[in-house]
């Protein structure tokens, strides 16, 4: 079966059904801008790296449940889990686990990382000019953290010296920033991924 020419519905489908391989060609097909997302929005290889397994692995135990519905927005919906899982970690709410090689399931033991490519680097723009529609559509407070936090990568005590706010107004407005995103993107359909 030649998984690169399988659509990502039929590659969860024969995964659900059993068929190991398919995951793994899921995970190469979006491994570039998933990871990228990611790191751009952490700015650490090691927690980059660490929020990425843990994405696989609560795709795994989703797909595991027929959680997936979304048929033709896969990347779409593994971009929310990784989204939602760096607002746990800043939140200081969730502790991620550190995955290392002596853990059952490691995805990079099996896996031949590609280089990045043009398809990846159209798709992580596509993406980013996505998030800035989104943004424009924040209070001017709201999307001014978040630019300051998620794009030049300042820390909160840095945002609110430069803004002269306390860092738990900084704070209080990524949270409300964070929210209003969630609910423009449901209510206004915008997709943070490919059309």
């Amino acid at each position: 079966m030649l998984s690169n020419h399988l659509s990502d519905q039929e590659l969860i489908s024969f995964y659900i059904k059993g068929k190991e391989s398919c995951l793994q060609a899921l995970v190469l097909r979006y491994k570039n801008p998933l990871f990228h997302f990611i790191k751009k929005r952490v700015n650490n290889h090691q927690l980059a790296e660490d929020i990425f397994q843990e994405t696989f692995i609560k795709v795994i135990i989703s797909l595991k449940k027929n959680g997936y519905s979304e048929q033709g927005k896969f990347l779409s919906w593994v971009m929310r889990i990784a989204r939602n899982l760096i607002v746990d970690y800043y939140r200081g709410k969730k502790k991620l686990p550190l995955i290392n090689n002596s853990d059952d399931y490691n995805i990079f033991d099996r896996l031949i990382l590609k280089d990045s490519n043009v398809e990846d680097t159209i798709m992580q723009n596509q993406i980013d000019s996505d998030m800035m529609k989104v943004l424009k559509l924040l209070p001017k407070e709201q999307c001014d953290i978040i630019q300051l936090r998620l794009f030049k990568n300042m820390s909160f005590k840095e945002i609110s010296k430069k803004r002269g706010i306390s860092i738990n107004t900084a704070l209080g407005r990524m949270r409300y920033a964070i929210t209003n995103m969630r609910k423009i993107v449901k209510e206004r359909g915008v997709t943070l991924t490919l059309s």
